[in-house]
């Protein structure tokens, strides 16, 4: 498995997933497995999260609720999807995510058609409201760049 099987692709604004996000960044990868649904996508590459993430998102939560922000068990009564609160689910289109007072994001699983290969786009957006959502994006992107490519290069390995 080599992250060099995920490529990174222009992310374009505005996005429906979350049409005045000022930020967003986007991966591709390509399979002869296809997915059934974006949501099965979503789930598949939510399951590839690298181990060190969940540790992370504990230390993360921690951190943050002195602050008044969001921790990511928040959606018992919600349909889920790993953390993330379904917003969307479509066959060719899944999205997930939240809003809170910092920022909101969207995590969005796009599927296509490529020849007799199927692509799977993974798009984040997020709409920042404050310096503190751009600190926190700041903060945030090294982890998030890694714990995306690695997902999604597992993906591409157990599905070539």
């Amino acid at each position: 498995m080599t992250a060099a099987l995920v490529r990174d692709v222009e992310a374009n604004l505005p996005d429906p997933a979350l049409a005045d996000a000022d930020w967003a960044d986007a991966y591709e990868i390509e399979t002869a497995k296809p997915f059934a649904s974006a949501r099965e996508a979503a789930e598949c590459t939510v399951s590839a999260f690298p181990l060190w993430t969940m540790p992370l998102l504990l230390l993360r939560n921690i951190i943050v609720l002195p602050l008044g922000l969001k921790g990511a068990d928040r959606g018992f009564d919600r349909d889920m999807v790993g953390i993330f609160p379904v917003v969307v689910d479509t066959p060719g289109r899944f999205v997930g995510g939240f809003d809170d007072k910092h920022l909101d994001f969207r995590v969005a699983v796009d599927l296509a058609e490529v020849g007799e290969r199927q692509r799977i786009r993974l798009t984040t957006v997020i709409r920042r409201h404050n310096l503190a959502g751009r600190a926190y994006l700041r903060a945030v992107m090294p982890f998030h760049r890694a714990i995306i490519r690695g997902a999604l290069a597992k993906l591409a390995a157990a599905r070539p």
